[in-house]
């Protein structure tokens, strides 16, 4: 059952059965009225019932699953937690863990964050400890389970997060082998962009009657995105982010190898910018240190491949860069999803150059937008502000007629 109720009244967190604790507790973080997901999944998830949740990035998924499951576990017990969340990477995890970990705290509630590129012992001794909640990557999760370090017989309540990008990363077979472990009487929850292939097969296999929470949106596209593509020299586009970097606060550029991440970082602090790099073959601890430096504001511009699209869930990024432009339209708006979250504004820029208008044109019309591609060198004083300048509507690649029939025919 697919349940896209009307969410447009506002309602408190009060109002949703949430406990008075956990309400002082959101409303000392300015967290003082729920998002759509929250207000459709909270009730049902509350009253035990297996949900599917269906929303953009930056929707507010992570309370919508961690407020029921905090309500509903128990008290720590050695190796023995009572809720498992699944994320797909370990910046997630720690991020979770860090959003829920002031909730757990009012209900005298512990979590521990397991994931890989970390030391294991100190996780195996957190868990012996005991905690409430384990939020695992699969791999490490399997690794733990094998070593007999975590009892998965005591969990009643599972969360799968990002379920697409489980299965975007190959991750599915593990996942289906932790499933496989779980007690059968349990309640399941996922949440995840898409729920198409792998992910509905994990729905049908793993859950009971779930119902489907979907946040209905009339686009693809954050509506409170701006997207410019700007078509530039290959030489000049470290130089265009370097000129953005100086009109905003945060920016978030992706390109498709660790190489280039770390090639594009290096060029942006020649050109003294405060940049850093970030992907999987940094260590965990220098990967946590610049995600920190780039939160805090140290740095301006973090450079990061496409696996942590999703994996980044970082607030008041002001401009996502695709450096490089990605390989499909999913990709485009899971990295343009770092931007834009919770209903705040973002600006996306595409730097396309000359070989790859094509590819990007493509995108677009898959995407449903319909955006002129602008040259544009580094020393463009539309640089400044590209939020306020529009580009030219008549320069659109694509006719109205031709988005209008793509769209009916559900592309």
């Amino acid at each position: 059952m697919t349940d896209t109720t009307d969410t447009s009244t506002i309602t408190s967190f009060d109002d949703l059965g949430i406990d008075a604790d956990i309400v002082a507790e959101l409303d000392s973080q300015g967290i003082t009225e729920p998002f759509p997901i929250q207000t459709m999944t909270i009730p049902d998830a509350l009253s035990g019932i297996d949900i599917t949740g269906k929303a953009k990035t930056g929707s507010g998924k992570t309370l919508a699953f961690g407020i029921p499951m905090i309500m509903r576990v128990g008290a720590p017990q050695p190796k023995k937690p009572h809720g498992l969340i699944l994320v797909p990477t370990r910046e997630l995890a720690s991020q979770v863990t860090s959003a829920l970990e002031p909730l757990l705290k009012v209900k005298n509630l512990t979590a521990v964050a397991v994931y890989g590129g970390a030391p294991m012992g100190p996780q195996i001794d957190a868990l012996q400890a005991g905690a409430s909640i384990a939020i695992a990557t699969p791999g490490r999760l399997l690794d733990l389970l094998e070593r007999k370090a975590l009892d998965p017989r005591e969990i009643s309540i599972v969360t799968i997060d990002e379920a697409d990008q489980m299965a975007d990363m190959g991750f599915m077979p593990q996942v289906r082998r932790i499933m496989a472990q779980l007690p059968e009487e349990r309640q399941t929850f996922l949440f995840s962009a898409t729920l198409d292939h792998q992910v509905g097969e994990l729905i049908d296999k793993y859950m009971t009657d779930p119902t489907v929470f979907e946040v209905e949106s009339d686009t693809e596209t954050v509506d409170t995105m701006e997207h410019r593509f700007l078509k530039v020299h290959y030489m000049d586009k470290a130089k265009v982010v370097a000129e953005l970097s100086r009109h905003n606060d945060r920016i978030l550029a992706f390109t498709r190898t660790k190489a280039g991440a770390d090639r594009v970082a290096r060029d942006l602090k020649e050109l003294e910018v405060a940049a850093a790099a970030i992907h999987g073959d940094l260590p965990q601890r220098k990967r946590e240190q610049s995600l920190q430096r780039f939160a805090d504001g140290a740095i301006r511009v973090l450079v990061a491949t496409n696996v942590a699209a999703r994996g980044l869930h970082i607030d008041g990024v002001d401009v996502v860069v695709h450096f490089d432009p990605p390989d499909d339209p999913k990709t485009y708006l899971h990295r343009s999803g770092r931007t834009a979250r919770a209903g705040e504004e973002g600006l996306v820029v595409t730097l396309v150059e000359w070989d790859q208008v094509n590819e990007v044109l493509g995108i677009q019309r898959r995407a449903n937008l319909n955006v002129p591609i602008v040259k544009m060198f580094s020393n463009d004083e539309r640089l400044a502000d590209l939020s306020a300048w529009e580009p030219p509507p008549e320069e659109a690649p694509f006719s109205t007629k031709s988005i209008k029939k793509r769209k009916r025919r559900g592309f």
